[in-house]
């Protein structure tokens, strides 16, 4: 048994005297020991070393009293199991020397097994866990299958992924095949995860902001959703698509056990769109972080105010920027930990 199951409580919809509290990219690139660490290994070395994996994992879990860790990965692992050859290129960020653009390379991309393939991270989960204790639950991760594709298809980051939509509107077929194949390496591997002992998904949709309402139900949220159906029955999910307020009152027809949702949309409107039925995750901006430790306390007293202690999992509405300063990453977790409800 979890000795901490406050996010778990939370994720069932169970009532609690505080909300938890995890921050996303928590083992990250604010940490002097995530920099050390990142000074001596490249980034797929450090995802891909086990020993590496777990140690970040536990970085952020070591200094502050959080209700989950994230297990360190990235969401470029999936495609390079397909044979995708990312690489993370210095001052430039993800990179495919020959990104996927017409159906003859959709084709020939495969399904493979994870096993095999993505091996590595499955060690990873089992030293982490062995490593926790059974103090607080471990999540696993994917990214969305329209959030990988943007990278596949753009060969890189983009502001805005106009190729990667192009792709999608010039050559649906192709699209829809390409997404088919995501998910189905997504399912399969989110399954060992679970199997390994996580005790929950998150499904990041990074970039599904991106597309319009109509072209997000064709080109992300199916694919998302087969996710969450394959899943939910053996675990809880959890969604997370930054810039999809639109989409949330499809979301919670799902069988996700929670929403994320990120900073720009009010905590009142995001209750409303879900019919006052889901845990809601999120929503500090995470620009806030670079306020005075006494604004940021106040500022997550609001929040959690406006969101309500129960059915809400405190979080920041996208990933931690890597210039935070560390005491003020430790202001709004403690600010979490501390809250009281008003008399």
């Amino acid at each position: 048994m979890i000795k901490n199951d406050l996010y778990l409580k939370a994720l069932r919809g169970e009532t609690v005297e505080r909300p938890p509290v995890w921050m996303m990219r928590q083992a990250g690139r604010y940490l002097p020991e995530f920099i050390a660490l990142r000074d001596k290994y490249d980034f797929f070395t450090r995802c891909q070393t086990p020993e590496l994996a777990a140690e970040i994992t536990l970085q952020p879990i070591r200094r502050f009293p959080l209700d989950a860790a994230i297990l360190f990965s990235d969401i470029l692992v999936v495609p390079q199991a397909m044979g995708i050859d990312f690489k993370m290129k210095e001052s430039v960020g993800p990179w495919l020397d020959t990104p996927i653009r017409t159906m003859e390379q959709v084709q020939n991309i495969e399904t493979p097994d994870v096993n095999d393939t993505l091996g590595y991270v499955f060690d990873a989960i089992e030293l982490t866990l062995q490593k926790l204790d059974n103090d607080i639950p471990l999540i696993g991760f994917a990214g969305s299958p329209w959030t990988i594709l943007c990278y596949c298809v753009e060969g890189k980051g983009s502001k805005a992924f106009d190729i990667a939509k192009s792709f999608c509107f010039q050559q649906p077929e192709a699209a829809h095949l390409l997404l088919q194949k995501i998910t189905d390496t997504t399912i399969a591997y989110l399954k060992r995860k679970v199997e390994k002992g996580v005790s929950a998904v998150q499904v990041f949709d990074s970039w599904g902001g991106m597309l319009s309402p109509t072209d997000y139900q064709e080109f992300s949220w199916q694919y998302i959703n087969q996710i969450v159906e394959a899943l939910s029955p053996l675990t809880h999910v959890v969604v997370f698509g930054k810039g999809c307020w639109f989409a949330l009152e499809d979301m919670t027809m799902s069988k996700a056990s929670a929403l994320g949702v990120d900073w720009t949309i009010k905590p009142e409107f995001a209750r409303t769109l879900t019919n006052h039925t889901m845990t809601l995750q999120g929503n500090f901006d995470p620009a806030r972080l670079h306020s005075t430790p006494e604004t940021i306390k106040k500022m997550v007293n609001e929040m959690i105010n406006r969101f309500g202690k129960d059915r809400y999992i405190a979080n920041l509405g996208h990933g931690i920027l890597p210039n935070v300063p560390v005491e003020n990453a430790e202001a709004f977790i403690r600010a979490v930990v501390d809250w009281k409800p008003t008399l």
